[in-house]
């Protein structure tokens, strides 16, 4: 006899968290594609790009902008420094961004999707820009006298011709992604964690900031722009919870209501005892005082004729802290009266009448 298995299929919430990060994975990639794309539709318009780089140059000495020398020379003193320089441009870009992603996907749902909105919002931004105003990087540009320190001294991502390099546009100097992308890494990082030293990760886009104007892959006017845009972004979508905010109180617990008589509009007087067990309230619209209406006790029995009714407040199964006078004032049924003669009874025993 031979038993046929079948393997166990996945749990569905395994299931549905694979799906989502393909889905996440194949969006992401897409916009970034379609961002790589749109960037090559500028390559062919050299002029233009020199042109629009003369007119930022001159903008930045109309500001009296610091010019991007001034951090070059510091970075050319040591040959260690500038190779540094240069690798933290080529190398931290979007690996920093990529891990940084993963890191809320899988801790931060939530800054995840606020994330991912905003760098979406402000890459898009950022390609309008290259497309309608192509600019040539101040290394390009022979007024700014800068090296390009990443072809004397490497790394470098980009080809020695411009015209020629068919993996990055070099001309899409406006805005900065560096620049921006590392700022809302440091803005993302602070909101999604606790931690006492979160400000910290500002140093990232500190540091990117030096790098991308002292290698003269950027002005300062870029990183400018992408602030600005990064604003802009922020501003247009929401921003998730904060983390461990407590929870409001929705619901109040309700004050204990005391037990007694009711006034007028059914609301227990406060200060006045409850009924003792076992007494049944006269019914309404019996007025006190009448004879032969005492209070009724529970679990008395049937009164059998000829017997005599037990006085008020005398019966024998009642307690002794039950024995209460007749109600009414002196002389009808009050204290004072004598009692009160019993009704007659016409309750029949052993089915005799």
């Amino acid at each position: 006899m031979t038993s046929h298995t079948t393997p166990d299929r996945p749990p569905a919430g395994k299931s549905d968290a694979r799906r989502r990060l393909i889905r996440e994975l194949l969006l992401v990639a897409g916009l970034f594609a379609a961002y790589k794309a749109g960037r090559m539709l500028s390559t062919g318009r050299t002029d233009e790009a020199f042109r629009n780089g003369g007119r930022v140059w001159d903008a930045e000495r109309a500001l009296h902008l610091p010019g991007e020398g001034t951090v070059q020379r510091l970075l050319l003193h040591s040959d260690a420094l500038v190779h540094t320089a240069n690798t933290y441009y080529a190398a931290v870009h979007f690996p920093a961004t990529a891990l940084f992603l993963v890191w809320l996907y899988l801790r931060r749902p939530g800054h995840y999707l606020w994330t991912r909105r905003v760098l979406a919002l402000l890459t898009g931004a950022a390609l309008v820009l290259h497309l309608s105003f192509p600019l040539a990087p101040p290394r390009m540009l022979d007024a700014a006298q800068l090296v390009d320190t990443a072809q004397v001294y490497g790394p470098s991502v980009y080809g020695a011709a411009p015209e020629a390099d068919t993996m990055a546009n070099q001309f899409a100097a406006m805005p900065s992604l560096h620049f921006g992308w590392a700022l809302m890494l440091a803005l993302g990082m602070i909101a999604a964690t606790r931690s006492r030293w979160r400000a910290l990760w500002l140093l990232h886009p500190l540091v990117t900031l030096l790098v991308v104007v002292g290698t003269a892959n950027h002005y300062w006017i870029d990183a400018a722009v992408a602030g600005l845009l990064l604003g802009a972004a922020l501003l247009l979508v929401p921003r998730p919870a904060a983390t461990g905010a407590a929870r409001p109180v929705r619901v109040l617990p309700r004050p204990r209501r005391a037990t007694g008589p009711a006034d007028a509009a059914g609301t227990p007087v406060p200060g006045t005892p409850s009924p003792a067990p076992g007494i049944t309230s006269p019914a309404p619209g019996t007025p006190s005082g009448v004879p032969g209406a005492a209070p009724t006790l529970r679990g008395a029995g049937p009164t059998l004729p000829g017997a005599a009714s037990p006085a008020p407040g005398n019966s024998p199964t009642a307690p002794a802290s039950r024995r209460a006078a007749p109600l009414g004032p002196p002389g009808v049924g009050g204290p004072g009266a004598g009692p009160a003669p019993a009704a007659p009874a016409h309750v029949t025993a052993g089915g005799d009448r």
